[in-house]
């Protein structure tokens, strides 16, 4: 039903000879809504006739132009010409002409001579053709209401991919979205198809493109491996650029006016069932608009020259960046997991499976390939990635003491049997005893250590002191004593010196 204010505009330009195409134009008016008032209108089948006669017929007409008069701004068109290709708004146009040219006039002279230099020729678009095979089309829209498990009913994700080539198009909806499931539905259309596509148009969802760029966008990690998986490569539109993939914004809107509109589903699995027996009867076996053959007879063409499917499904994960600490791990999902040999303090790439996880370096390397721990705070950790470790530890100094002797390595082994690894330290001591003294000197000393009851590190250490020192010390030489000779002088100065000295009389 038509408000009072449109049944009277079409009749007023009805009145004056305006077309059918004007009319629409000019109201927004759909052509058959327009056809329909005018029948009802007419009130007869005969009227209804001549009036539809009439409409068909008559070809387009201009209406005369509502201005008589040129526009008080013609003498300053060239001027206001060079700013509006400044990209100057109305405003500031007609303060100038009030301050440097004496304008006079209001301001709506000029807002409507602007709006009419700024008036474009309509847009042309191309048509773009495909060869089979060559460009699938993705998106998001909104499905139908769905019960919801929070016991509410609400909209959920509607996905669509669209071959180019033939029309065909696989639509599932699904509650939440992310960068696993935007790969998971991506596998299962082409699965669907029987194969898969060469390019994969997509808009700049955050699922798809982590930044958008004219040149080089950069395409989400999951959603690159799941397409690199496929043979197939993604290409971006450009931002706000959604013709370029008109092909599946059309197939949305048909889902949504034809195959939901207006249904209520109890369950997001009844809605997808609907869809795919929908997809099957209807919309696969409709003529195509614009190339007006059937849809799945163009698919049957195209389906041969999909790329054959890989034998193995691709394994959808959770990308992530993480820093390597300074034990060499790297914290994923509360877990610590060797990262060697990456650097400490540098960042690598996590990819999180649903079993296992994998860390690869900055150029998509893979370091290691862990299974998943199966706690928080766990620790996978492999002992040739620890820097110490007390077994290991302990076999690398019995082997440095081997190399001393066979009493050294015997006296080794009774120090470890009585202390345990609190013994580490004594080993430690008696394979540094090389560093200061010959080893046929150590080997010696530990032979005579092991004949006594407790024997230890402090042991040797005296045995090797006292022997060190016997051989510092050389023999002591005693002179030959003198009573006289040039140097000595005789006893009785000596004692005429002590005689003064006392004050004693000769």
């Amino acid at each position: 039903m038509l408000k009072i204010d449109l049944r009277t505009t079409i009749e007023t330009l009805l009145k004056r000879g305006r077309s059918l195409r004007e009319i629409t134009r000019s109201t927004g008016i759909a052509r058959n809504t327009i056809k329909s008032y005018v029948r009802r209108k007419a009130g007869d089948a005969a009227a209804t006739e001549a009036v539809t006669a009439e409409i068909s017929a008559s070809p387009p007409t201009i209406a005369p132009s509502r201005r008589t008069t040129a526009s008080v701004c013609e003498p300053h068109r060239q001027w206001i010409e060079s700013q509006i290709r400044l990209k100057r708004n109305a405003q500031s146009i007609y303060q100038d002409l009030v301050e440097q040219h004496g304008f006079a006039h209001k301001y709506n002279a000029v807002k409507r001579f602007v709006r009419t230099l700024r008036a474009r020729d309509p847009e042309q678009f191309d048509v773009l053709e495909f060869i089979p095979g060559e460009e699938a089309q993705v998106d998001y829209g909104q499905g139908a209401l769905t019960l919801h498990p929070s016991g509410k009913y609400r909209r959920p994700y509607l996905f669509v991919m669209t071959l180019a080539y033939s029309g065909k198009a696989f639509r599932k909806v699904a509650w939440k979205t992310d960068q696993q499931v935007w790969a998971e539905l991506h596998q299962q259309a082409f699965r669907s198809f029987g194969g898969a596509v060469r390019h994969v148009v997509l808009d700049n969802l955050k699922e798809g493109v982590l930044k958008p760029d004219l040149y080089e966008p950069q395409l989400n990690p999951v959603y690159s491996a799941m397409l690199a998986h496929y043979g197939s490569l993604g290409d971006p539109c450009r931002v706000r650029d959604p013709n370029r993939k008109g092909a599946v914004e059309r197939q949305i809107r048909y889902t949504q006016d034809t195959a939901l509109k207006g249904r209520q589903f109890e369950s997001i699995e009844e809605q997808n069932e609907h869809l795919a027996r929908w997809e099957q009867n209807w919309a696969a076996m409709r003529i195509h608009g614009r190339k007006k053959r059937q849809v799945l007879a163009m698919f049957l063409e195209e389906k041969p020259h999909l790329l054959p499917l890989p034998l193995e499904p691709f394994r959808p994960f959770k990308y992530g960046v993480r820093t390597v600490d300074s034990a060499g791990l790297v914290q994923v999902e509360g877990s610590y997991y060797s990262a060697l040999p990456a650097a400490l303090h540098s960042q690598v790439a996590v990819r999180i499976y649903a079993r296992d996880i994998e860390i690869l370096d900055q150029n998509g390397q893979i370091l290691r390939r862990h299974e998943k721990a199966t706690r928080k705070g766990q620790f996978v950790l492999p002992e040739e990635d620890r820097i110490f470790n007390p077994s290991r530890e302990s076999a690398h100094l019995m082997g440095r003491v081997k190399r001393i002797g066979p009493k050294a390595a015997q006296l080794a082994s009774e120090i470890f049997d009585r202390l345990g690894r609190p013994g580490h330290r004594a080993i430690y001591a008696l394979a540094n005893l090389m560093n200061k003294h010959p080893r046929e000197d150590v080997e010696s000393a530990c032979e005579q250590t092991l004949s006594s009851p407790r024997p230890s590190y402090h042991a040797v250490k005296r045995q090797l002191e006292r022997l060190h020192a016997a051989k510092a010390t050389p023999t002591a030489t005693h002179p030959q004593l003198r009573q006289s000779g040039p140097e000595i002088r005789p006893i009785d100065e000596y004692q005429a010196f002590w005689d003064r000295i006392t004050g004693k009389k000769p």
